[in-house]
């Protein structure tokens, strides 16, 4: 685990994991993941309230999601040109572009916790694609309410191994993806093969 993130949370409290979520939610880069880790373990050793904490990486992550889809509700398609000059953003817009046109809300409430590094550019692309405000927002809350459940409560539950934890996360987070895409495509394939046979 980052020294200097622990540093910063045990130095700035909530207004440091507020901070994080929300640029990171933005595409900047901020290890947000692990200053939310060091978030659960100052709770668990009482340096935090557990309210403070939840509720700043909540708040933080929200308000960076709608300013995202702001942003590409009021600039549109020409922010998104603009930003897929550069190649390793095209990449990204171009699956973020893809999993809106695909899943829509859901694509957002994915994005959010499972596929984390594309979140930004999906909020983005859903702003720009005329997702609706309401939709955008109900599948947003349910993502985000996860992803800072489950870090929050991982460094809560093992605040003396932060540093396994943290590196266990980012190891695993290409096989759990892996494993939805197996079970979305296992669902898939059944459900097409059962309308195949009536």
């Amino acid at each position: 685990m980052s020294d200097y993130s622990f540093l910063l949370v045990s130095t700035y409290g909530a207004p440091i994991i507020l901070a994080a979520t929300l640029l990171s939610c933005l595409a900047i880069p901020m290890p947000s993941s692990v200053i939310m880790l060091a978030g659960g373990a100052f709770v668990a050793s009482g340096d935090l309230g557990l309210a403070p904490v939840l509720a700043a990486a909540f708040g933080g992550a929200i308000l960076g999601d709608n300013l995202g889809y702001q942003i590409g509700r009021s600039f549109g398609p020409g922010i998104i040109t603009r930003l897929e000059q550069k190649p390793s953003r095209r990449d990204l817009i171009a699956k973020a572009r893809a999993e809106v046109r695909k899943r829509g809300g859901v694509g957002v409430f994915f994005s959010t916790w499972l596929f984390a590094p594309l979140g930004p550019w999906v909020n983005l692309v859903a702003g720009a694609t005329g997702l609706g405000r309401r939709r955008f927002m109900f599948w947003d809350t349910a993502g985000e309410a996860i992803w800072v459940a489950v870090y929050v409560g991982l460094g809560y539950g093992f605040a003396g191994y932060l540093d396994q934890v943290s590196d266990l996360l980012e190891n695993s987070v290409g096989l759990l993806s892996a494993l939805v895409l197996v079970v979305i495509l296992g669902l898939a394939l059944r459900r097409a093969t059962h309308q195949a046979k009536h």
